[in-house]
């Protein structure tokens, strides 16, 4: 006991060890660590099956680290392995961004043309099974890794959807995850459409190649950057892009706790599509960098947005590395938008609020028209007054 409680001294006070914390809560703070040695000792002399401590250790530190925020988290040795085999390939997945909810695995988004993007996964989508295995109580990390696995192998989950009584079991065959971040087309024959999937290393580069594509032909007057289900990525690419529709003016700001997380980034004068309309499309999948984009050009009045309200994800996480060569992954700041709103847990609200879908019988009708997209058709028909 004695031993236990030793190390939960040292445990505690490496989480707080600023000097200010312990003068000013000192006796509180010895009270709780005599309340969870005692818990401790209490599972080790009375829980039904025998514990193995170490792993109730790093529960506690997992537990410490979820109570902050959804995206903060422990990462053994063994989940960092995972991902970076996942990294060179050696992984396959279904396709979707994650985070995490009163304990919940919550679908961020599906990314475009994965295996949970094809077997309908949605946005929103709470994640409650995987292979019979109950998700709630798990970490953030511990259900991403139980989704992960050899490419071609299949997986069982069960979703819980808004709208819907009954839960919904999808098995998906895991695949290798490529994403093409860029993709574009002309419509209409005057309307450069540019969908922008995730932010990558590459995504600038791509989306400038696309836009430089559609500036040779005299006929694209007005452009739709398409955000809708992109769960977002780098920031450094999200300020890219962001300025290749700006000619001035901050696009985002980061404030965090520690002064050197407090950053602003500025658009440099230069708009690639010369002033032309711009339309951005966003919903409830589009989080992080995406948000920033179109918050950034929202606030400057260059684009409409239309679509549904943003997903809210709008804090920067860093994977700090430990000395058991596992690593935690800790929120270090909070984005604002020029206006200096925060965007979490708000997100971006769009100047015309546009569903994916209408009554049923309506859904019907334009999929067998072909225009099964609503929010993409709302752009098109605003552009043509």
């Amino acid at each position: 006991m004695k031993k236990i409680k030793q190390l939960i001294i040292i445990f505690f006070l490496f989480l707080f060890h600023s000097n200010d914390a312990l003068t000013e809560n000192s006796d509180e703070l010895y009270q709780k660590i005599d309340l969870f040695s005692e818990v401790l000792e209490k599972i080790k002399q009375d829980y039904v099956e025998d514990v193995d401590q170490a792993e109730v250790m790093d529960a506690a530190i997992n537990g410490v680290l979820r109570s902050l925020d959804p995206y903060s988290a422990y990462m053994s040795q063994k989940m960092l392995d995972n991902m970076e085999a996942e990294t060179k390939g050696a992984f396959g997945g279904l396709g979707i961004e994650v985070g995490m909810e009163a304990g919940v695995v919550k679908v961020i988004s599906p990314i475009d043309d994965t295996p949970a993007f094809r077997a309908g996964v949605k946005a929103g989508d709470y994640i409650v099974r995987i292979n019979n295995i109950q998700v709630q109580g798990k970490s953030l990390m511990e259900a991403v890794n139980l989704m992960r696995g050899p490419a071609g192998t299949p997986i069982e989950i069960t979703i819980r959807r808004k709208g819907k009584k009954k839960a919904i079991v999808l098995e998906i065959v895991r695949e290798i995850i490529q994403v093409k971040s860029v993709r574009a087309k002309v419509i209409d024959n005057n309307i450069g459409y540019l969908r922008l999937t995730s932010f990558n290393e590459n995504s600038g580069q791509q989306l400038k190649n696309k836009i430089d594509e559609f500036k040779a032909n005299n006929e694209i007057d007005r452009f739709i950057l398409d955000l809708r289900n992109n769960p977002g990525g780098l920031l450094s690419q999200a300020i890219k892009i962001s300025d290749f529709f700006l000619d001035d003016g901050e696009i985002v700001s980061t404030r965090g706790r520690n002064k050197r997380e407090n950053q602003k980034w500025f658009a440099k004068k230069g708009d690639r599509i010369d002033g032309k309309p711009l339309i951005v499309l966003i919903n409830y999948g589009s989080a992080s960098a995406s948000e920033i984009v179109a918050g950034a050009l929202k606030d400057h009045k260059r684009a409409i947005l239309i679509g549904e309200n943003s997903y809210g994800k709008g804090s920067v996480q860093s994977v700090i590395p430990l000395k058991n060569k596992g690593a935690i992954r800790l929120t270090i700041s909070k984005y604002y938008l020029p206006s200096g709103k925060s965007i979490s847990e708000v997100g971006v609200i769009p100047d015309f609020e546009v569903g994916e879908e209408t009554t049923k019988e309506e859904v019907i009708r334009e999929r067998d028209e072909g225009k099964s997209d609503n929010q993409l058709n709302f752009a098109i028909k605003l552009f043509n007054g």
